[in-house]
């Protein structure tokens, strides 16, 4: 799972992507308003962490323009102002969680877990299916039904087919896969996206499915029967 953290205070940012590295989840961090907006409206987050005192563009601001969007990821509130009138405004906007500077940081982990294990989020399902695939997300071991063969797939593998079975039947570009895959601020050129998804494909013939990831010219990939 991916989890942005906008927050100016960078020593504060660090510590809190650092604690959630350790809790493997994917982090990418923004330390200004606009920075955070953008990469926020880029959907690949299921979590925000969002200080309400930012440069550029409040928390606030951008938690409104998240919700006209209708974003899926939750909202996670982080500011050093306690008033009541704050917390309720940001909840009449949308917020899921408000935590109080200063904070332990384990509290904070916790209220980022309830929030991702929340009903209703498909990524929190011990399995994803599609079509003859099965997707164990506990142990990253992918079975094909119609003939209970099964394979154990590698992490960076594992997000992808993760990202597909999420997003099936989607066209998904190139981009969005890098952003959601690798991260934000990841140099495109650097990671080679199709020997990934050669050694997917094959993972997946090997086990007898019908399913494939097809290329769509000039717009990016496709999981599909």
């Amino acid at each position: 799972m991916r989890i942005l953290v906008v927050e100016d205070e960078e020593t504060l940012a660090d510590v809190i992507a650092t604690k959630l590295r350790t809790l493997k989840y994917e982090v990418d961090t923004s330390f200004n308003g606009e920075d955070g907006l953008y990469n926020a409206l880029s959907n690949i987050y299921d979590l925000i962490i969002l200080d309400i005192m930012l440069p550029k563009m409040n928390g606030f601001e951008i938690l409104k323009k998240i919700k006209e969007q209708d974003l899926s990821a939750k909202v996670i509130l982080l500011t050093a102002k306690s008033e009541l009138e704050d917390k309720l405004k940001g909840f009449d906007i949308g917020a899921d969680d408000y935590v109080t500077k200063p904070f332990h940081i384990e509290e904070l982990m916790a209220r980022v877990n309830v929030q991702l294990r929340s009903t209703g989020s498909p990524k929190q399902k011990d399995t994803l299916e599609y079509s003859d695939l099965s997707l164990n997300l506990r142990t990253s071991l992918l079975t094909c039904k119609n003939t209970n063969e099964s394979i154990s797939i590698p992490y960076r593998e594992f997000l992808l087919l993760e990202y597909f079975m999420n997003n099936k039947k989607q066209i998904i570009s190139k981009e969005q896969i890098y952003d959601k895959v690798w991260g934000i601020d990841t140099d495109y050129e650097s990671n080679n996206l199709e020997a990934y998804l050669s050694f997917l494909r094959k993972k997946i013939r090997i086990i007898g499915s019908k399913v494939t990831i097809k290329a769509v010219r000039n717009l990016g990939y496709k999981m599909e029967e």
